[in-house]
C-alpha cells in the first residue's frame, strides 16, 4: 500500500466534485479500496466458517458425542471449515487482493473522466448516451435520446486500466505473486464488466461474486461504499449489510441469501438508485462536472492528459452536451436503476429457507409486498446553461431550448413530465 501508484487513490476523492454540494464527501478512493478489502475478507470467511456441509457435520456430531481429546477435537473441527466449498488460504488472499486493488485504474474526478471526459477527446474511447449534439436552430432531442457513437473499436474502462495497472505494480516492484493467483486476481476485478474474459477456472465461481458481482449485482464494493458515501453526506440511509454477510450460503456454486433478507437484498438496490438520484446525479453536481469536462477538453491539448490512458507507467502519474452558439448550451441524459436496466434485480438473486434444506428459489414482489415499486429504471434530462447572461441575453433563444425540450417529453412520453420549471419561468411566475 506504500507503492506510489497505489497511493495516488489517496488525492482521488471517492464522489469526485459532490462535495461542492455535500462538504462531507471528501472521502478518497484509497478508503474505499481498504474498505473493500476489509469486507471481502469478511465475506468469505463467513462462508468459510459457517458452510460445512452434513458429512461434516456428523463428523462434528461423532467427535462431540465420542471424544478422543479436546486438541484432537479442535483440530478437526478447524479443518472442516469451508471443507464443503474447498475454500483454502488462497482462495482468501486471491478475494481480498481483488477487493484491494479492484479501483486501482480509476481517474480523477471519479466517473467524469471516464464517462464524460474521456469520450469528447480524440482515442478516448466511445461516445457515451449520456453526451448529446445538436445544432442552435434545430434541436431534435428525440434524434439524440439514447444514441451512441463509436469512435474506433476500443471502449476504454477504468476496470481494464485496473488490470494494466496490476500488471505493472507486479513487475514494476517485482512483487512475488504466482501466476495463478494474478490471474484470478484480475478476473475477479472485472468479473461484472458485460466485457469481462472468460474465467479460467470452472471451480468454486462463487468467488467472482463477491467483490464484482455480474450475475446479480450484489457484492462488497456496494456494501462499502453505500454506507461511507451516506455516510459522507448525512443522508441517513439505514442499509444492514451485515444481515446478508450473516445469512448467505453457497448453493450450486452461487451465493445465495436466506428468504427472510429479502426486503434487505431489496434495500440494498432500492437505496443505491437513492444515492444515484441525490446524490451522484444531483442537478448541481452535473452542472459542476460539465465545467470540469470542459477545462479538463482546454487543458488536453497542452497536458495530454488522454494520452496516457493506455500506459499505466504514465497514466498514474497524470491522475494526480448539447451546444448553441460557442457550447452555451449543454445537455445530460441519466440513467439511474437498481443494477440491471429496467429489469428487477430482485429476479436474480437466489433465496434458501433454512440451513436444513438445499432447494434455492427465486422471490416474487408480489409475496413480499404490494407497495414495492413496478418500475426499476429513471430516465433524467436535463438541460445546462454554461453562461448566466444567456437567459437574459438570447432571451429567444432560451425560449426555443425551452419549448424544444417540453416537444421532446410529449413527443416521447404524451405529456410534459417536467417537475423543475427552467429559472427565468419561475421568476416569471413569482
Amino acid at each position: 500500500m506504500e507503492i506510489s501508484s497505489f497511493c495516488r487513490l489517496r488525492d482521488l476523492k471517492q464522489l469526485g466534485v459532490a462535495h461542492m454540494v455535500y462538504p462531507g464527501a471528501v472521502h478518497s478512493r484509497f478508503e474505499h479500496s481498504l474498505g473493500v478489502y476489509w469486507l471481502a475478507g469478511a465475506a468469505i470467511n463467513m462462508i468459510k466458517n459457517l458452510q460445512v456441509g452434513m458429512t461434516a457435520l456428523l463428523t462434528i456430531i461423532i467427535l462431540t458425542l465420542y471424544p478422543v481429546g479436546d486438541n484432537y477435537l479442535s483440530i478437526n473441527m478447524l479443518s472442516l471449515q469451508g471443507a464443503e466449498l474447498g475454500i483454502d488460504h488462497f482462495d482468501i488472499q486471491t478475494v481480498k487482493l481483488a477487493g484491494l486493488l479492484h479501483d486501482v485504474g480509476r481517474g480523477p474526478f471519479s466517473h467524469v473522466f471516464e464517462h464524460d471526459f474521456l469520450p469528447r477527446v480524440p482515442n478516448g474511447g466511445q461516445w457515451k448516451e449520456s453526451h448529446l449534439i445538436v445544432q442552435c436552430n434545430v434541436i431534435d432531442f428525440q434524434a439524440h435520446f439514447g444514441r451512441k457513437l463509436i469512435d474506433g473499436t476500443f471502449c476504454w474502462s477504468h476496470e481494464e486500466m485496473s488490470l494494466k495497472m496490476i500488471e505493472h505494480i507486479v513487475d514494476v516492484h517485482s512483487i512475488d505473486i504466482e501466476s495463478e493467483s494474478l490471474n484470478k486476481v484480475k478476473e475477479m476485478v472485472v468479473a461484472s464488466n458485460e466485457n469481462a474474459p472468460s474465467k479460467s477456472s470452472k471451480e468454486k465461481l462463487f468467488l467472482y461474486d463477491i467483490v464484482a458481482n455480474g450475475r446479480n449485482g450484489i457484492d462488497v464494493d456496494k456494501f462499502d461504499y453505500m454506507v461511507r458515501d451516506s455516510r459522507a453526506c448525512r443522508l441517513g440511509y439505514e442499509f444492514q449489510f451485515p444481515r446478508l454477510l450473516e445469512n448467505m450460503r453457497v448453493m450450486d456454486d452461487e451465493i445465495c441469501y436466506r428468504a427472510k433478507e429479502c426486503l434487505t437484498v431489496h434495500k440494498l438496490f432500492s437505496t443505491r438508485a437513492d444515492l444515484h438520484r441525490t446524490v451522484y446525479t444531483h442537478a448541481k453536481v452535473k452542472a459542476i462536472e460539465l465545467m470540469i469536462v470542459d477545462a479538463l477538453i482546454k487543458a488536453n491539448d497542452e497536458l495530454q492528459i488522454a494520452s496516457s490512458i493506455h500506459d499505466p507507467s504514465t497514466y498514474w502519474k497524470k491522475s494526480c452536451g448539447v451546444k448553441i452558439k460557442e457550447e452555451d448550451i449543454a445537455v445530460t441524459n441519466v440513467k439511474i436503476d437498481m443494477t440491471q436496466g429496467r429489469n428487477n434485480p430482485i429476479d436474480r438473486v437466489h433465496f434458501f429457507k433454512d440451513y436444513e434444506t438445499d432447494d434455492k428459489f427465486t422471490i416474487e414482489d408480489e409475496s413480499i409486498s404490494h407497495m414495492l415499486p413496478s418500475g426499476h429504471q429513471d430516465k433524467i434530462v436535463r438541460v445546462y446553461s454554461k453562461k448566466p447572461e444567456l437567459c437574459a441575453r438570447y432571451m429567444k433563444q432560451f425560449a426555443a431550448v425551452c419549448e424544444a425540450f417540453e416537444n421532446f417529453q410529449v413527443k416521447t412520453y404524451g405529456k410534459i413530465i417536467q417537475v423543475h420549471a427552467p429559472p427565468e419561468k419561475k421568476k416569471r411566475q413569482t
